[in-house]
């Protein structure tokens, strides 16, 4: 993975596509300072590790685009979301939200009685199961829905 990326920052580096270098560049400082944060070389970080990273940083662009079109500034936002898109290209396919939204209905009828205290344990099981290919706040937001249908 750290080596596609690499490979990636020397293309966009020769494109000159500044865009895409200081955003690749970003990302391979994050993957960096979380091997620091774990007492270890980048290198020997997992693919599940950098994937994290990955996903975290993701997240941070969406999170900002979101704050910036509630601002009014739209062309900010676009540029976070262009970022995500830059990414987006090294994570798994994301997952559909009905797909997602099945396997919260998997995990909500194996439990007897759930309710909104078991939300935890049912995110938990949906991240497993998704693997990286689900957004965190999408499983939480149909997990809330479906207990909440459940318990009317």
């Amino acid at each position: 993975m750290l080596d596609e990326l690499e490979r990636d920052i020397k293309t966009a580096l020769l494109a000159g596509d500044k865009e895409t270098v200081e955003t690749l560049k970003g990302v391979k400082t994050a993957i960096q300072y979380e091997a620091v944060s774990k007492k270890l070389k980048s290198d020997n970080l997992t693919s599940e590790q950098i994937q994290a990273v990955l996903m975290r940083e993701a997240k941070k662009r969406q999170d900002t685009a979101d704050l910036y079109k509630s601002a009014g500034e739209q062309e900010r936002a676009d540029k976070e979301l262009k970022e995500k898109a830059t990414i987006a290209k090294y994570l798994p396919e994301q997952m559909d939200e009905a797909k997602v939204a099945e396997i919260v209905e998997q995990e909500i009828a194996r439990l007897d009685s759930p309710s909104i205290k078991d939300m935890g344990q049912i995110i938990g099981a949906v991240r497993a199961k998704t693997a990286g290919q689900a957004d965190g706040s999408l499983i939480a937001k149909l997990v809330r829905q479906h207990l909440e249908q459940t318990n009317q």
